[in-house]
């Protein structure tokens, strides 16, 4: 999954810990990157260390650098829900990375004040934006150049409303990702008309479920993972986005696509402040309630797709780069 996005950027890496195994747990994604960065820092000897977002690869990263006296630059900074557990272990993560940290890109005024709130110096933050916008940005311009054969990803009737869903959270596994799948399998029932695209995550904890509970369904299209192009493109042609995902809420703004956000809480207050984003939880009702909202109501649409993007504008790397050459 990660090396499709290698591709498009045209990024060859001098080194590859090739962390991802089979029934690995956090315990050993952890260990495995202190262990295996250790050798690479000592021979490297790099000035900075920059990491991105807040998964554990991010955190561990991080406090690989701070015992070899490495400086680290965090993008995506001062995210917060400050609810431990949610989401898991992503919140931790990030609120680790940030002590360990010596520079602080914030995507956003809303990260800054959490930062400052936390005790930073301001001297050290950074409202950069967020490089995924940089990114899309990008993808959007490529794919002016760039025919998608739409049956490379799947055949289907694509002058329907198409909704597009993404579900992988690791603290939804279980119940509530049943709940899930049942909503989305009452709105394929309510709207015949319209169809639901769901590229599946590779976790097993994701393909059971929504395999199970969706795999009938004839308007509901279960896809395998998309590379960053492909998946660019969904989210252009979509109507609305269902996610669980923190990056897509950043993205599909920037495309004028409303998100309703599966999830109980969010670090991204911005989008939900700005009308861009809702947060619709992880109850059957409220799911399919903000879907009938959103299909059937066309100024609410609009509200919502018009709405202003708080998360950047394509600048973010630039800003990033001046930071790092011009610390003290």
């Amino acid at each position: 999954m990660l090396d499709q996005v290698l591709d498009i950027f045209s990024i060859t890496p001098d080194h590859d810990l090739n962390i991802i195994k089979a029934n690995q747990d956090l315990f050993d994604v952890t260990t495995r990157v202190l262990l295996d960065l250790r050798g690479i820092l000592i021979e490297e000897k790099p000035d900075w260390v920059l990491v991105q977002g807040d998964t554990t690869t991010t955190f561990a990263a991080s406090l690989a650098a701070f015992y070899e006296r490495i400086k680290v630059g965090h993008i995506e900074a001062g995210l917060r829900t400050y609810n431990k557990y949610a989401p898991f272990p992503e919140e931790i993560n990030r609120r680790i990375t940030d002590v360990l940290s010596d520079l602080y890109f914030a995507p956003t005024a809303t990260s800054k004040h959490n930062l400052l709130r936390e005790g930073i110096s301001e001297k050290n933050i950074v409202v950069s934006g967020n490089t995924v916008i940089d990114a899309l940005i990008w993808m959007a311009e490529h794919l002016k150049t760039r025919q998608i054969d739409i049956h490379e990803l799947i055949d289907l009737d694509w002058s329907k409303r198409m909704i597009l869903v993404t579900g992988h959270r690791r603290e939804s596994f279980g119940e509530d990702f049943r709940i899930i799948c049942h909503a989305l399998l009452k709105i394929a029932t309510l709207y015949p008309n319209i169809n639901i695209i769901y590229p599946v995550h590779l976790n097993p904890n994701v393909q059971a479920p929504v395999t199970e509970i969706l795999g009938h369904s004839p308007q509901i299209y279960l896809i395998p993972p998309q590379d960053y192009e492909h998946f660019v493109w969904l989210m252009t042609k979509s109507y609305l986005i269902l996610t669980d995902s923190g990056g897509i809420q950043e993205e599909a703004p920037a495309l004028g696509k409303p998100v309703l956000v599966m999830r109980r809480v969010t670090e991204r207050p911005e989008g939900i402040e700005a009308g861009s984003s809702r947060l619709t939880g992880i109850e059957f009702n409220s799911i399919v309630e903000d879907v009938k909202l959103l299909l059937e109501d066309e100024q609410e649409y609009q509200k919502m797709a018009q709405a202003k993007n708080p998360y950047g504008d394509g600048k973010a790397a630039g800003r990033i780069v001046e930071a790092i050459q011009n610390f003290d």
